[in-house]
């Protein structure tokens, strides 16, 4: 861990810091923002420069090979999956994942006042592995009238499709007071649950507060997925970044990264 701060350069408030990344009121339309309220995610065809995209691939796989068996244990490691972690200090390649404007617009809507980058990873079922069990990643019950705490998105390296473990999400969920436990067994098929499909180089943004789930891989093939998550500033990161934050990261960043990091 380091300290370097550029006081010329200081951002102060997360709307200064959107601002600075191209994020505006008009940024996301009505009818997305309608869709974020009501059914708690959105998906953004096409979302992902094709370029850029190739590269996001080939380095998904590329540290998956570096890394191996220790692959994803900066942040969780899961039986039946590959996972990433720590992406943020893995290249430039990833800088644009967790500022992308339409994917902050959204977050910033969902949560709603400071927030910030929790988390980087990366997630994909092998074959014939990867159910799991309907959650909400704020581990708290949800109580009438709390705000919206947390945030995430995934990003689609491969089709998301009914057979390769698309994530399955109950719309609307994300407005129901308790938990997931309180109400249905996690495990089961839920009545209202829907697959979160899309094609490669799209990108949902999730309230996080949304039951969500992976499903089962059924296919041979991959669904590798990116899956930066945003927290209500107030709150610690699943990965503490001013811990993990590397120099070259750090340099290489701009002020407004920095600030959705939360490092100095």
């Amino acid at each position: 861990m380091f300290i370097m701060n550029n006081i010329q350069e200081d951002i102060l408030s997360i709307q200064e810091a959107l601002a600075a990344l191209g994020v505006f009121e008009d940024t996301l339309s009505t009818v997305e923002k309608r869709a974020l309220d009501e059914q708690g995610y959105i998906v953004l065809p096409n979302a992902i420069e094709e370029k850029w995209f190739i590269r996001l691939r080939e380095s998904y796989e590329e540290l998956m090979h570096k890394e191996g068996q220790n692959a994803g244990k900066e942040v969780h490691q899961e039986k039946g999956t590959r996972r990433l972690a720590d992406l943020i200090n893995k290249g430039e390649v990833f800088d644009g994942i967790y500022t992308h404007p339409q994917v902050l617009a959204a977050v910033n809507h969902i949560i709603g006042r400071e927030f910030k980058v929790s988390a980087t990873n990366g997630r994909d079922a092998i074959p014939g592995e990867g159910h799991q069990a309907l959650h909400q990643d704020w581990g708290q019950s949800r109580t009438k009238n709390e705000p919206f705490h947390v945030a995430i998105s995934l990003w689609m390296l491969d089709d998301f499709t009914t057979e390769n473990g698309a994530t399955r999400v109950v719309p609307g969920s994300h407005l129901w007071e308790g938990s997931v436990k309180d109400h249905v067994d996690p495990l089961a098929t839920h009545p209202q649950e829907v697959l979160l499909t899309g094609k490669a180089g799209s990108i949902a943004v999730m309230n996080s507060h949304l039951w969500h789930g992976g499903t089962s891989n059924r296919t041979q093939g991959n669904r590798r997925a990116l899956h930066p998550y945003y927290t209500a500033r107030e709150f610690p990161q699943q990965q503490n970044m001013q811990e993990y934050i590397r120099k070259s990261t750090f340099d290489r960043i701009s002020p407004a990264a920095r600030y959705l990091l939360d490092v100095k």
